[in-house]
């Protein structure tokens, strides 16, 4: 998260060197301290080993993470690419077009300017145009090679410590997340809704956002943008953290780089701006329509502005939050039942789905 928002392998190889150092005491009749002292020697060299490897991916990695600053938010970035492209999250920006970028090997701040955001995968991308050869880009792995149990660093500036660095494993892949609080241009938006996001151990605080979450072969597979939230008491849930793909990373930061703007995703879309609407009681009762994009998915089914959206592909949608649910388990170009109000009349229509853009 940026600063502005609230949001045993040593073990492990004792255990199977104790069991290895076993079988030979068995088969050699060594003696018991011989077979300890075996022991103890590969347990040391393991660790060191695993060390000397933490050590050699902080190095290779942690100058390509920045510091991000803007008015009234602090976080952290990774170049992305020799021209001076730094990718963060969208969050860490909010509505800046200007941005001071201090690298991690270096005491003076570069200015950059803000060349695109894309709010619904909480992603941006902004631009060091002097000096930026003094930058070092970062290399990007393939997310969809990341398995559970890999140990991963995450690399930031949490809480405004610089070149912080923190220690997991990958938890869980897969994760439909969502971020409140982001948002999008025109009418009222929903939270970011992270897609195919990287659960991990590695402590994600607040100035983490826009780092990076490194595997031990120094390769970025994500970038981490929000730690879980206790339910009852609001604070941050312990070694549970989340990343944007790398493959995700590299699809919009593209684009946002040659275009400015994202568009096309994998993420299906109605092409509607909408917001939550209530019943009589102020319960969330559906997803009223703002408006529709001409030519959209929406208004091609004969969705209209002022209709209500009650239920996509046979799941209820009584808020906008539901309702981005619902759509993340799609693909654009399905075929989906959209059940709508208008007028107080309920009818059904088919909706082919759209792919989200800024």
């Amino acid at each position: 998260m940026g600063s502005s928002r609230a949001f045993r392998h040593a073990r492990l190889a004792c255990c199977a060197i104790g069991l290895a150092s076993a079988a030979t005491l068995a088969a050699c009749s060594s003696s018991p301290s011989a077979a300890g002292h075996q022991a103890g020697s590969s347990a040391q060299a393991s660790g060191s080993s695993l060390q000397a490897q933490y050590q050699r991916v902080v190095a290779a990695v942690l100058p390509s993470v920045v510091s991000i600053y803007t008015h009234d938010s602090t976080g952290s970035g990774v170049v992305y690419d020799s021209k001076g492209d730094i990718v963060t999250n969208a969050h860490v920006v909010g509505t800046a077009t200007d941005v001071r970028v201090l690298p991690s090997t270096g005491s003076k701040e570069l200015p950059a300017r803000v060349i695109g955001t894309f709010p619904p995968d909480d992603l941006a991308v902004v631009r060091v145009e002097s000096d930026a050869g003094s930058l070092r880009p970062a290399k990007f792995g393939n997310s969809q090679e990341v398995k559970i149990g890999d140990i991963v660093l995450a690399m930031g500036n949490p809480l405004g410590l610089s070149n912080s660095v923190t220690e997991g494993i990958v938890s869980a892949t897969g994760r439909t997340v969502s971020e409140a609080g982001a948002t999008s241009s025109g009418a009222a938006a929903g939270p970011a809704l992270i897609t195919s996001a990287i659960q991990t151990s590695a402590a994600i605080n607040p100035g983490n956002s826009g780092g990076a979450l490194v595997n031990l072969n120094d390769q970025v597979i994500g970038i981490p943008t929000l730690a879980a939230v206790q339910p009852q008491s609001g604070g941050a849930a312990p070694g549970i953290g989340f990343a944007i793909p790398s493959d995700t990373v590299r699809d919009i930061a593209g684009q946002l780089i040659a275009d400015g703007k994202v568009t096309h995703s994998d993420r299906a879309a109605l092409d509607i701006s909408a917001q939550t609407v209530a019943n009589a009681d102020g319960q969330p009762a559906g997803v009223g329509v703002v408006a529709v994009k001409p030519g959209g998915a929406a208004e091609r089914a004969g969705i209209q502005a002022g209709d209500i959206i009650l239920a996509v592909a046979g799941q209820a949608t009584p808020s906008l939050n539901a309702l981005e649910g619902v759509l993340a388990s799609h693909k654009p170009g399905d075929k989906v039942q959209v059940k709508v109000s208008r007028n107080g009349s309920e009818s059904t229509v088919e909706v082919t789905l759209g792919s989200l853009g800024s």
